[in-house]
């Protein structure tokens, strides 16, 4: 991939949209995973402003200082940038005692981790609201488009996608392009939305260079190895079970006798 070429492709894309849009600037979730520090960096180099928004939900300590390096970072090259924290644990925790609960404990804990996306969407479609921006999405095409590994109106809602095209890895060769810290280019790939140190291929089971690999594959499945065939069992499963995230919203349209 030629990293400079791509920066400079989206980095164009996004101001061009923006200002398309009639819009101020961007909106940017930051988590201190790579595909957000990507996001974030190359908004901030459309020279528009760009809101960096700290989201804390019972967060990883881990998690929340290599989200504080990297805005650090950011503004003390590009001076759009903007950080807004938002701290939504005693909201969650509200939340959580304001509905009924389940005992089965695996959907309860799914229910809550899709919740805490859900706030955080809220949270920056506010802050884009009051700003006059847009809200830009930090999936990559593997989570986006290949196994559906994101939040349904969560971290899925979105005004636009600038990495969306780009598999993980080539997300963690721009970022090393872009100047991304090492923290963030070494920490295993993690959603954050389980209050423990869970990693993406914890959850996935299978690592996101394999699932790449699944996601291109065309050749003769006789041949695979026992963890090839694993993979892709795993690849298909994801993309069948997260079919519905990654298509239009079903309408049911009415046979128009039905109407006159």
């Amino acid at each position: 991939m030629q990293e400079e070429k791509v920066s400079e492709y989206i980095i164009t894309w996004l101001r061009e949209y923006c200002l398309n849009a009639h819009c101020k600037g961007f909106v940017v979730g930051v988590s201190g995973g790579i595909d957000s520090a990507v996001t974030s960096t190359l908004c901030a180099r459309t020279g528009l402003p760009t809101l960096c928004v700290e989201m804390p939900i019972h967060q990883a300590q881990n998690q929340v200082s290599r989200t504080s390096h990297h805005i650090e970072s950011l503004q003390a090259k590009y001076s759009n940038v903007e950080r807004q924290e938002v701290e939504l644990t005693d909201l969650f925790d509200a939340f959580k005692l304001s509905v009924p609960t389940t005992e089965d404990e695996g959907l309860l804990q799914l229910s809550l981790a899709n919740t805490r996306a859900r706030l955080r969407m809220t949270s920056l479609y506010y802050l884009a609201g009051i700003h006059g921006r847009l809200v830009a999405g930090t999936g990559n095409k593997v989570e986006d488009f290949g196994v559906g590994f994101y939040t349904k109106y969560g971290d899925g809602g979105v005004d636009l996608s600038p990495i969306a095209d780009l598999m993980k890895s080539e997300v963690f060769a721009l970022g090393k392009h872009l100047g991304v810290s090492s923290e963030i280019l070494t920490a295993a790939p993690t959603d954050g939305l389980f209050g423990d140190d869970r990693s993406d291929e914890d959850q996935l089971g299978a690592s996101y260079d394999e699932l790449e690999w699944a996601m291109t594959f065309k050749g003769d499945e006789e041949k695979l190895s026992t963890r090839e065939s694993e993979v892709l069992k795993i690849y298909h499963r994801l993309n069948s079970a997260n079919r519905h995230k990654m298509e239009a919203i079903p309408v049911c349209l009415i046979p128009s006798n039905l109407k006159s």
